[in-house]
């Protein structure tokens, strides 16, 4: 099998009703027979900040998550993520980027040169207009980086990754972690203390079960690192949305703690209603349906929102049956019902 048909049988793999997790192993290890890379980073990120929330990474990049978070947050830098998600350009090459100069690269000069690691390629996965993951591949210190066509192959199976993620949080873990609602304890807000330089403190013991329902056994999640390190760069409070195994969604927001240069972390479970447009965006709605939808869930009549977008009655109706079909329901009370109360109706 060509590198081609390698290529085709890992975008259909997005399509496949894969989770977060499923999918992001089965590209990583696929990804391998189609271009090389020696080491590789792959997150789930919020797509209102694009802060990671889970995350995968290859030895040597685990060892080094702080230093790459700081980077990533902290300091001026080629080939930000952020910048990649809203940019013309969702992948890039550090020697696209430095012009074969790695070295004008803070990263490259910190972290990953000291790894025996040269030219990396990253990629915002986006799709319907959001991004809702991202990809770092590595290659060994070496004269010659990333060639131009294997940039063009990451940047053709992006998009592919994006809708695989976006469809891996929206229908994967919500049926597949819950037996019963009796069976989910209710468990309310919690706190992580971390000190100045972003070191497990304290817990308190209702963010010690967020921290397991998030992270692997023993492990400061990564969405945790991220939230704090953002407060630390911009020296304002901090916020994301994750997803945890069960299905159920917590916000996490970090906040300086007096002068001592800690940081708290307030882990709360948040409500459907809550999530405002990120189920919405979950679920694929255009900019232009999030609208409709959104005054339709504020009991907007179809007047009503006619009168409020200046829009003509049939062009709400259509982004309205849009919604509908996306959603899976087939009335407004059901939408209401998916949307603003979480119950799990698919169509």
């Amino acid at each position: 099998m060509g590198a081609g048909d390698r290529l085709e049988v890992l975008i259909r793999r997005c399509y496949a009703g894969l989770d977060a997790d499923q999918l992001r192993s089965e590209v990583l290890a696929r990804l391998r027979g189609v271009l090389t890379v020696d080491a590789a980073f792959f997150a789930t990120v919020d797509p209102s900040t694009v802060l990671f929330t889970s995350a995968v990474a290859d030895e040597p990049l685990r060892a080094v998550t702080e230093q790459f978070l700081a980077n990533e947050f902290g300091q001026d830098d080629v080939n930000k993520f952020a910048v990649l998600a809203g940019g013309a350009e969702p992948v890039r090459s550090l020697g696209q980027s430095t012009r074969g100069d790695w070295a004008a690269s803070p990263r490259y000069v910190e972290v990953m040169r000291p790894l025996g690691l040269g030219d990396e390629m990253r990629a915002a996965l986006r799709s319907n207009g959001r991004c809702w993951g991202v990809l770092c591949l590595h290659r060994e210190d070496a004269g010659a980086g990333f060639a131009e066509h294997e940039i063009q192959l990451v940047r053709r199976l992006a998009p592919h990754l994006g809708e695989g993620l976006r469809r891996g949080l929206r229908e994967g873990p919500a049926e597949a972690g819950t037996t019963g609602a009796e069976t989910v304890p209710r468990v309310g807000p919690g706190v992580v203390v971390l000190d100045a330089g972003l070191r497990l403190e304290s817990v308190s013991t209702e963010a010690e079960y967020w921290l397991d329902e998030i992270g692997a056994p023993g492990e400061l999640p990564v969405a945790v690192r991220s939230v704090a390190a953002r407060m630390h760069a911009d020296r304002s409070t901090a916020r994301l949305r994750v997803r945890t195994r069960r299905g159920e969604w917590l916000e996490l927001q970090a906040s300086e703690l007096g002068e001592n240069g800690q940081t708290a972390v307030v882990i709360e479970p948040v409500t459907a209603a809550e999530l405002g447009s990120l189920l919405l965006d979950l679920h694929g709605l255009t900019p232009a349906q999030r609208r409709v939808t959104e005054l339709l869930l504020r009991g907007y009549s179809t007047r009503q929102i006619v009168e409020r977008l200046c829009l003509s009655p049939y062009t709400v109706q259509e982004h309205v049956r849009a919604s509908f079909d996306k959603v899976g329901v087939g009335s407004r009370r059901e939408l209401v019902s998916v949307l603003l109360r979480g119950s799990a109706s698919r169509g």
